[in-house]
């Protein structure tokens, strides 16, 4: 064996991190190591933000006794879970506000500043024509009938909003309409006469008259 051989000088033995030895970088903060610190480990609650430097052996088994819910109660831990659903922001009852509580207690709430310039009041619903705000009224919702309440206006010669008083008067003028003693004893309108004192039932029954 060569011991000049230059295969020897290429040998390098690792340090332990024990062994001191000088670095560029932030050193190991675990106590009696002067290995180069090149991983981070966070200090645990109440330092959120705020890390340790460790080697690679240390910070492993820092990592591995790491407990961020050391020292809390199982209540504690429980509420600091359900905090984190909403990411530990306060939260108020649906259909409460700063401003509406302010109200309530009798205080006057400050207006809102909008980040956004609304020359025409779009936002706050006024009329830019008039100079001030315009309410739409609402439009009556329509009956929504069943197809049989539908059938039964039309055999009547009705439109879905016709009241009680309009069907009955309707109902009274087709009957005289297309009775046989109306029309001279003539039974050819009979067929016609069962389909409106039907559809009246039908009315009737839904409780429009």
């Amino acid at each position: 064996m060569d011991l000049n051989s230059p295969l020897f000088d290429s040998i390098r033995i690792k340090p332990s991190c024990d062994e001191p030895r000088e670095t560029n970088g932030p050193v190991c903060e675990h106590p009696s190591c002067k290995a180069e610190g090149m991983y981070r480990a966070p200090k645990g609650r109440e330092h959120e933000g705020q890390y340790w430097r460790f080697c690679l052996a240390h910070v492993r088994e820092y990592n591995a006794s790491y407990n961020y819910f050391s020292g809390m109660s199982d209540n504690a831990v429980a509420a600091y879970q359900k905090d984190a659903i909403i990411g530990h922001r306060p939260t108020w009852a649906m259909g409460v506000n700063s401003a509406a509580k302010a109200e309530g207690e009798g205080v006057k709430a400050e207006p809102r500043d909008w980040a956004y310039f609304d020359p025409l009041g779009v936002l706050n619903g006024a009329d830019f024509r008039q100079g001030r705000q315009r309410r739409t009224p609402a439009e009556p919702k329509k009956p929504r009938y069943t197809g049989q309440v539908r059938r039964a206006l039309d055999i009547l010669g009705l439109d879905e909003t016709a009241d009680g008083p309009a069907i009955k008067a309707q109902y009274k003028a087709l009957v005289k309409r297309f009775h046989p003693d109306a029309n001279g004893g003539d039974r050819s309108f009979e067929e016609r006469l069962r389909d409106i004192i039907k559809a009246h039932d039908a009315l009737k029954t839904a409780g429009l008259c």
